[in-house]
């Protein structure tokens, strides 16, 4: 007992570190309890925030702030009419396409696990595999009917749908109008003397924008690149299959794999075992493997600092608790948490030079 209440005496009565600890919850808390109902004001604020990126920098070359936000602002309008109008449209088509080819892509792979104890006896015995592809079947049938049952919910996803694309625009508009006088407002409840929490602020600032930005550049080239290659290979569903690869790298280490798994069926069904499969996952595996050693050291070099249990136990926990968002930011709110714990107050005077 007396060590917690060493700790506390300790850690709490430096007024500096209860305004950030109080900052923290507070943040914490909204997220937790109100995070459902203002996902719009949330998200928005977010592309407000990736967006404010490029206006700075408009802005340090000598461009009006207004102008910059007009210019800026207009871009963003014309990318979410593009995927609203033409993306979404054509992975629709594709989608519906993938259904129906569905039954004919989980025959061609049957035959392939079952004929794995022909090619390889050492390694595989044919009663496991029967089983394997029973057990396979059986979850197919259940995504099915989990798909034909949120089919049938289509409606409200669709008023939301439409919610997000009027409300979105506008929100994010006045937040990019408006920033220095919305910041002022919320800076007014704060108290004035908050070094540490200005630190950690300025801390999470640099990394969460260099990461954030960074990481929706490199959905972009993976996802375009993808496509332009399958495009070119004449692979079905290229868009569809882009789009999961460059989803994927939200997921480090283990988004590559997730990703590979799809277009090898596909892939596989459409061109059989033969040296068009191999072009296909070889030039998804150059995709990759460039990515990793050359897109990401460019575009996320200083972003994060974090070992790589670290971003996998984040990834876990914070797509636990959020899902994709979660997913999504789970290395920014990491880097919160290690800006937090480099500048709490450590040692036993209670105060840390910040």
């Amino acid at each position: 007992m007396n060590i917690i209440t060493a700790w506390f005496r300790r850690n709490l009565s430096d007024p500096q570190v209860v305004i950030l600890a109080m900052l923290l919850v507070a943040g914490f808390g909204i997220l937790a309890l109100a995070g459902d109902m203002l996902a719009p004001v949330i998200a928005s604020l977010i592309i407000a925030y990736l967006l404010e990126g490029t206006i700075g920098f408009l802005v340090d070359h000598r461009m009006p702030r207004n102008l910059a936000v007009g210019l800026v602002f207009m871009l963003f309008l014309a990318v979410l009419l593009g995927i609203f109008f033409i993306l979404l449209p054509l992975l629709a088509t594709q989608i519906a396409e993938l259904i129906q080819q569905l039954p004919a892509i989980i025959a061609r792979t049957q035959d392939l696990i079952l004929q794995l104890p022909e090619r390889y006896p050492d390694y595989f015995e044919a009663a496991q595999m029967r089983d394997f592809v029973a057990s396979l079947r059986n979850e197919l049938i259940l995504l099915g009917q989990r798909v034909l049952g949120a089919s049938v919910t289509w409606l409200p996803t669709l008023v939301t749908v439409v919610i997000y694309l009027v409300l979105m625009p506008m929100l994010v508009f006045f937040f990019l109008k408006d920033k220095d006088r919305m910041l002022d407002w919320v800076l007014g409840f704060l108290p004035q003397d908050r070094p540490l929490a200005d630190k950690v602020w300025r801390e999470v600032n640099a990394k969460i924008g260099s990461y954030v930005r960074g990481k929706v550049y490199e959905i972009l080239i993976v996802g375009v690149v993808t496509y332009a290659v399958f495009l070119i290979q004449g692979l079905q569903f290229s868009a569809l299959l882009a789009t999961v690869s460059g989803l994927s790298v939200l997921i480090p280490f283990i988004g590559v794999v997730l990703a590979a798994v799809p277009i090898a069926i596909i892939a596989y069904a459409q061109f059989g075992a033969g040296s068009e499969f191999l072009w296909v996952m070889g030039a998804f595996t150059l995709i990759q493997l460039i990515d990793a050693n050359v897109v990401v050291p460019v575009l996320l070099s200083d972003a994060v600092d974090l070992h790589p249990n670290a971003v996998i136990v984040a990834i876990l926990v914070f797509g636990g608790i959020w899902g994709f968002w979660g997913v999504f930011f789970a290395i920014p709110l990491a880097s919160l948490v290690q800006a937090v714990l480099n500048s709490w107050p450590k040692g036993g005077t209670g105060r840390r030079e910040v």
